[in-house]
Order: C-alpha cells, then sequence, then structure tokens
C-alpha cells in the first residue's frame, strides 16, 4: 500500500500525541496484519513491512514449495515458484506480495480498529512516562470538576486527582480555578494511567519553598525536615552550608515577603520556619520555639526527651490543643514529655525524699545515689548490683539489701508522693495540675499564646541512660 503523505501523518501524531515513531509504525503493521487475516483466514501465513524509503506498507504471503497442493493458502507449486525465484527448490518458503486493495471493507474496518486501539495504549503509556519521572513535583493545573468530594484536575494531556483525604480542611475549589498540587503517585491501570496528586503532604511544603527561596535551589540552604497539620499550622527546620547566610532570613524573605506567598498557597497556614541544629537538645528546644526551655532530660535508649518549661511558657510550650508539642514531635522525631519547672522540681523532691526515707540511707548516700541518677527510690529498686557496685563506698551486700529495700518501699513512697502533692495543691492554688492548666493562667495567657488542653504525663527515665542539657544554648528560630 502506498499513501504518499504516510510519512508526514507518521510524524505528525507522533508529535501531537507524544508517541514514539516506531510505536505508530508497529500499529500499522500490525493492522494490515490483522486485515489480510480477516480477508483470507488465519491460516495464512503474513508479514508485513513498513519501506522507509517509500513509505510503503507491504504485505507479503509466505507459502512452501511443494511438488502436489493439499492447501492452496499454505503451498505453491513447484512449477509456479521456479516463475517466482528461478533458483527455488522443493521445501523452500516463497513471499508473494499481496494487493491490499482486495482486503475489502470489512478488513480495512478491522484495521481501524486496531489502529485505534494501539494509539490508546500507546498515549497511556507515553503520558504514563512522562508523568512517572515527575513524581515528587509540583504540578499546576486547572479544576475541571468534583465527584464524589475528590476533585478531578486537568493537567493538559491527561487528568489527575485530588482525594478528599489530600485536601486542605475547608478549602473550596470552583471549575476553572488554577491549582497547585504536589504529585504524590502515578498510577497505571486498565482506565490509564492515573495521577494521585495532594495539597496536605509536608513535602508540597518543603516544594513550595524551593520554588520561593532560590538559596534552596542552589543548595546552599537546606531543608532538614517538615511537619504538616494542614490548614492550620506547620513547622520546617532548614540549615545552611554557608556560614554567612542566615537560613531561616532567607525563608522569611524582605520583610516577610517569601514566606507569605507560601502561606497564601495553604490557605493561611501559620508557619514556624526554625533552624536546624546538630545536636538534637538544641534541635528539641528551637521546634518548641517560641517557648523559652529550662533543661532537657535525654533518654536516647527509648528515643525521648523530658523538656522542663518555666511555669509561665508552659502553656505556649504544649500549644492550642497540643498543637505545637505534637509538630516538634513529628519534626525532630523525638517523643517529646513537657513539665512545668514547679513540677519537676517537687518530682524530684519527693524521689530525694523517698531516698532518705530508705534505711541505711543518710544525707551523704543519697547525694552520692542522686548523683549517679538514681533520683527515687522507685529507680533504686529497678537497678541491678552491677551498677549499684559501681558506686563509692557500696558493696554487693550492700548492694542486693538496697535494692530490696527499695522495692518494698516502692509502694509507700508513692503514697508519699500522692500526698505531697495534694498539698502541694492546697497551698498553691494556682498552680497547674498534671491533667490541666488552672483557669486563671489561661485567661492571663489567652492573648499572647495558644491555649492549652493537657500537659504530658511525666515519664522517669531510666536509670543512668538519661542526659540533661540546659536550653539556655538553643538556637533562636523564626516564626511567622
Amino acid at each position: 500500500m502506498l499513501i504518499t503523505d504516510i510519512k508526514r501523518v507518521i510524524e505528525q501524531v507522533s508529535r501531537d500525541k507524544g508517541i514514539d515513531r516506531k510505536v505508530l509504525i508497529v500499529a500499522l503493521e500490525e493492522a494490515l496484519k490483522s486485515a489480510a487475516k480477516k480477508k483470507f483466514g488465519n491460516k495464512v501465513d503474513i508479514e508485513t513491512k513498513y519501506n522507509e524509503e517509500t513509505g510503503e506498507i507491504e504485505v507479503f504471503q509466505f507459502r512452501d514449495v511443494v511438488e502436489e497442493i493439499t492447501e492452496p493458502e499454505l503451498q505453491i507449486s513447484l512449477e509456479e515458484g521456479l516463475k517466482l525465484d528461478p533458483e527455488c527448490a522443493t521445501g523452500d518458503s516463497l513471499g508473494t506480495k499481496m494487493d491490499v486493495s482486495d482486503f475489502g471493507r470489512i478488513a480495512a474496518q478491522s484495521a481501524k480498529q486496531v489502529i485505534i486501539q494501539k494509539m490508546k495504549d500507546a498515549e497511556k503509556g507515553a503520558v504514563y512516562a512522562n508523568f512517572i519521572d515527575r513524581k515528587g513535583e509540583i504540578i499546576n493545573g486547572i479544576v475541571q470538576r468534583s465527584d464524589r468530594g475528590d476533585i478531578i484536575v486537568n493537567l493538559g494531556t491527561t487528568e489527575g486527582i485530588l482525594p478528599a483525604r489530600e485536601q486542605i480542611p475547608k478549602e473550596t475549589c470552583r471549575r476553572g480555578d488554577r491549582l497547585r498540587a504536589y504529585i504524590v503517585d502515578v498510577l497505571l491501570d486498565t482506565r490509564g494511567p492515573q495521577i494521585v496528586l495532594s495539597r496536605t503532604h509536608p513535602n508540597f511544603l518543603a516544594n513550595l519553598f524551593k520554588t520561593e527561596v532560590p538559596e534552596i535551589s542552589e543548595g546552599i540552604i537546606s531543608i532538614m525536615g517538615t511537619a504538616r497539620e494542614p490548614g492550620i499550622r506547620a513547622k520546617i527546620a532548614v540549615s545552611s552550608n554557608d556560614s554567612d547566610i542566615d537560613p531561616v532570613g532567607a525563608c522569611v524573605g524582605m520583610k516577610g515577603s517569601r514566606v507569605q506567598n507560601v502561606v497564601q498557597e495553604l490557605r493561611g497556614e501559620k508557619i514556624d520556619i526554625i533552624s536546624w541544629h546538630i545536636d538534637q537538645a538544641k534541635y528539641v528546644c528551637n521546634a518548641l520555639s517560641p517557648a523559652e526551655i529550662s533543661r532537657v532530660i535525654i533518654d536516647e535508649e527509648n528515643r525521648s526527651m523530658e523538656v522542663i518549661v518555666p511555669d509561665e511558657f508552659l502553656s505556649i510550650a504544649i500549644g492550642k490543643h497540643g498543637q505545637n508539642i505534637r509538630l516538634a514531635s513529628k519534626l525532630t522525631k523525638w517523643r517529646l514529655d513537657v513539665i512545668s519547672e514547679s513540677r519537676y522540681n517537687e518530682t524530684m523532691q519527693n524521689g530525694y525524699n523517698s531516698l532518705m526515707s530508705l534505711p541505711g540511707i543518710g544525707v551523704s548516700m543519697a547525694d552520692t545515689l542522686y548523683e549517679k541518677g538514681y533520683f527515687s527510690a522507685e529507680e533504686l529498686g529497678s537497678a541491678t548490683i552491677e551498677d549499684l557496685i559501681q558506686i563509692r563506698g557500696i558493696g554487693e551486700e550492700k548492694a542486693v539489701q538496697l535494692i530490696e529495700t527499695a522495692k518494698n518501699y516502692t509502694p509507700t513512697a508513692e503514697s508519699v508522693d500522692k500526698t505531697t502533692k495534694e498539698a502541694a495543691q492546697d497551698d498553691a492554688p494556682d498552680q497547674a495540675d498534671a491533667g490541666s492548666i488552672d483557669e486563671a493562667t489561661e485567661e492571663a495567657e489567652q492573648n499572647d499564646a495558644p491555649d492549652q488542653t493537657d500537659e504530658k504525663e511525666h515519664a522517669e527515665p531510666a536509670a543512668g541512660g538519661t542526659q540533661e542539657t540546659s536550653g539556655e544554648d538553643a538556637d533562636n528560630s523564626g516564626k511567622t
């Protein structure tokens, strides 16, 4: 079949649909092969080939050379074979060129269907190949329609889906609105490639900053972590490879211009930009800003930190409905417990008193145990003999006696601790208890800091397995 403009058609379709021209040529060859079999039956041995020079798709029927013909569709006589090829012999396979104009209307329709199907499959493959490499990027689109809460977005060559769970709460999108979203995944199913989008993913926040802050794109500033509660608040940690460039200031921009662009894209989501620090204790202190930190007790084995803050900063550290402490924990990947200084001092004093109450322990021995990390009789009861004999003045027999005494005394120590707390609450009614902030404290701090719902429960770290770090050296952080 000779079509004068077949080359031009192939090139044009390849450009318009983004399909490789080789795929189109294969589709044409298979279509003609299907048409030939439709006309002459499935037994016929048909081969097709596209001629690049002439632009002709040639169709050949191959038949075996035999002396006596039993199957005319598959065999040719030796006499006829010699006319085609003087050198042929019995057993050879000869190909004869077929006139495709004899295929008929039904065969042509069959070829058309094959071409259409192949084109659709090739187009789906091209779209998938185009978007699979863009996974993890931000893409712009136009809202097309809403389908059961999901938003269908026109991405140009295909459509993407923004599931309801990936939408910012209380965000409304109308048809025709321009939308920016993060490509979470690219799926290939029978209906074609499915582009899954998100506006709540933490990496969406990081990519927005990459767009707004050139220093991040250039690699001068690195994003070390992000944590989000979509539509409400987010935290992002940044660090600089250049000591002359302040990472927080670069992300905020002149008069907050850079970060405000991100805030507007996220529909008013408040963003805390903090400085990352290699010292995890200082990193946590930065993440809890703007609260001031008195000290941090680190339990590396359980990857948790106990953060002690001044009483007046307790509600700020925890945040409204525990938001600040929750985001800081996600950002730093540490379990964080926040308690006030008064509660911490009271707990430590009760623990010291429980040590002093044990038989055979005087002030000197209690101070020694306290310095070694045994802050209460309960912790002393959970100690091992090997740990205690490392302390000067304690032998194996003495260690066994101390452990047994502390174990037997632990219930009484808890009772005394509870009584002491109740007495302290009666003496200081304005102090926040372990479950909530006093109403007077909430009213006083309502304008300056988020409301606090509840305080993290204090967890005693394992003996000898904690480090204490002051929060005074923590770096300042940026907040918008």
